[in-house]
């Protein structure tokens, strides 16, 4: 069948010597791997850089329903213009977080349209915020946790001193037994992320250290929650650029 969507391109190699070979999550099909020719050589009809992390398309290809298909490109077009994430180092360090927390997270092959809006909102601010940009990674962590099943779950405001258990995704009174969770400070921080909406999340006051020590912490959540979930190397770009 022919298919026509937009989509966002997570990862991308090289096939032969002119094709790539992309995974692309879809508005109508979910994630799947889409093979395009061609698109190395002076005269592509389907630019190189659109295959970049984060970018969003609008694609035309010849679709089988099936998650381990290779499916071909017929046609690859620019969805959204970005201005700042490709250009600023600092947005587009952002973007190749997300890009790579999004491979190792999203494998459904199927729509997800809640899904696919978080993620074009999300770059979409990302893009064109006035604001700063220094907490959007973590915000971005905790609402994803949500589509993949493990947000942890808002606490009344007069729920007094609370620790986060990492491992049990919960909130205790007393630490846990083991030293896996977080202190009441930095719980107090994860909640004020979770409870903003995208556009405020630069209003909760982190310094360099703490933003830090909370991105671990919400990296080692994950690994809890999500089977392989290992070998991440963004951190240490964003730690260099932020």
């Amino acid at each position: 069948m022919l298919l026509k969507t937009r989509g966002i391109v997570f990862r991308t190699v090289k096939y032969g010597d002119s094709s790539v070979i992309s995974d692309i999550f879809t508005e109508e099909k979910g994630l799947h791997t889409f093979i395009a020719g061609g698109v190395r050589s002076a005269r592509a009809r389907m630019p190189y850089n659109l295959f970049q992390p984060m970018t969003a398309v609008d694609l035309v290809c010849y679709f089988r329903d099936d998650a381990d298909a290779m499916n071909r490109l017929k046609e690859l077009r620019a969805a959204e213009v970005w201005s700042r994430i490709p250009f600023d180092i600092r947005h587009g360090a952002v973007a190749l977080f997300m890009a790579e927390i999004c491979r190792k997270t999203i494998q459904e092959s199927e729509e997800n349209r809640d899904l696919f809006d978080f993620l074009l909102d999300t770059l979409q601010w990302l893009d064109t915020s006035p604001h700063p940009i220094a907490n959007l990674h973590l915000h971005f962590l905790l609402q994803l946790s949500n589509f993949l099943g493990f947000q942890p779950q808002e606490v009344p405001e007069d729920a007094g001193e609370l620790f986060f258990d990492l491992k049990e995704g919960n909130f205790s009174p007393v630490p846990p037994i083991h030293p896996h969770y977080l202190e009441p400070e930095q719980t107090l921080q994860m909640l004020d992320l979770l409870q903003l909406p995208l556009q405020q999340c630069h209003e909760v006051a982190l310094n360099r250290a703490q933003r830090k020590a909370l991105l671990q912490h919400l990296l080692q959540f994950y690994q809890y929650h999500v089977p392989g979930f290992t070998d991440i190397n963004t951190p240490d770009i964003l730690e260099m650029v932020m």
